[in-house]
């Protein structure tokens, strides 16, 4: 049995920042990991951050999980299991984790968990064709590993993360054929639509995918236009040549644990899908298991280091490491306004202001 006072489910971006800001106030933190590296997502974006210099703004996704890593390994009071998934959360408290085909147990007395969100897939004919990938999966294959996953590639989805994995293929020497988005304008930055504006990508909005072609991997996509009921307009068909087609449609929420915990849920469009109801302080209606990060709504890696630090600093002070605490959390609470104020911050703003209203699950 693992003793911890504080043990962090996921160690990327959001269980990060909770463990740094824990183990800070004084407390014994014990970080739970499935891979084998630290950083999560932080690890395969290599496009500059947004925000206030705070944020870590003008930093490389990267270099972010690297400064993450070392501030942690430079905590005396911060315990790193890696290649460790978490099961479940008990009702005596304990977590069960497997790790080297064993099942394990930890005993903590607070839980946050960061457990992050998974990439959604589209229903379309042979959508298991090799060569349709998840935007992370290709991030993954060329950011991580340096492996190119292949020539000519139509993106469906131009919101940040299709943007921006869209401008990394074309950094790899991949052809953007095309980025196709279901809406009737782009979900992204601007900023990032303009990069491949740039580079002649064609952005096709009120468009979806109608089928991918191919025998034994992609040859082709086939999109169409849609109506203002979302469905595909006959006779608008069209085919494009391609080896890749990769799909940036969203995230949604991983909240297994939270479930399982007995926690309240409620589903919420905007924040990716079902989330668990909490408090200002990200505290879930189970005392003692805190939430952050993308498992709490999906949104920004900023949006989510700074939602960690809040969960890291309650879950301290629930155990009577409050040195500062309310003013801290104030600030933090102050930068998650300013990082959601504005267009880009409508929409989880809305859903937040559901979940304050929500019945739960």
């Amino acid at each position: 049995m693992v003793r911890t006072e504080i043990a962090v489910v996921g160690g990327g971006p959001a269980g990060l920042s909770a463990a740094l800001a824990a183990a800070r106030q004084g407390a014994q933190v014990t970080i739970f990991d499935q891979n084998d590296r630290l950083g999560g997502q932080l690890i395969k974006q290599t496009h500059r951050f947004f925000g206030s210099e705070k944020e870590r703004a003008g930093t490389r996704g990267i270099n972010i999980a690297d400064q993450l890593i070392a501030e942690i390994q430079s905590c005396p009071n911060v315990r790193v299991e890696l290649a460790a998934t978490v099961l479940g959360r008990y009702d005596d408290g304990v977590l069960t984790y497997e790790r080297d085909d064993c099942v394990e147990k930890c005993l903590p007395q607070a839980v946050v968990v960061a457990s992050g969100a998974s990439e959604r897939m589209l229903p379309f004919p042979n959508n298991d064709l090799p060569g349709v990938y998840g935007a992370g999966a290709v991030q993954t294959l060329m950011n991580v590993h340096g492996v190119k996953p292949g020539e000519r590639v139509v993106m469906v989805g131009a919101g940040n993360i299709g943007l921006i994995v869209s401008y990394q293929l074309l950094q790899a020497g991949v052809e953007v054929a095309a980025i196709v988005e279901a809406a009737p304008r782009i979900g992204g930055y601007l900023v990032h639509a303009a990069k491949v504006r740039r580079a002649g990508v064609p952005i096709l909005t009120r468009h979806t995918v109608v089928a991918a072609e191919g025998s034994d991997s992609v040859e082709a996509v086939v999109i169409a236009q849609v109506g203002p009921d979302w469905k595909p307009i006959p006779g608008t068909e069209r085919r494009i040549a391609c080896d890749i087609l990769c799909l940036a449609v969203g995230l949604s929420p991983l909240t297994e644990l939270f479930w399982q915990a007995g926690c309240c849920m409620a589903y919420i469009p905007e924040l990716g899908g079902h989330v668990p109801l909490r408090n200002e302080r990200l505290e879930t209606t189970v005392g003692g298991l805190f939430v952050a990060g993308d498992a709490a709504g999906v949104e920004e890696a900023s949006s989510a280091m700074v939602e960690g630090r809040i969960a890291g600093l309650a879950a301290a002070a629930k155990l009577g490491y409050d040195r500062d605490v309310d003013a801290l959390i104030a600030e933090c609470q102050a930068d998650l306004s300013a990082l959601r104020a504005g267009p880009v911050g409508e929409k989880i703003r809305s859903g937040l202001a559901k979940l304050a209203q929500a019945q739960p699950a």
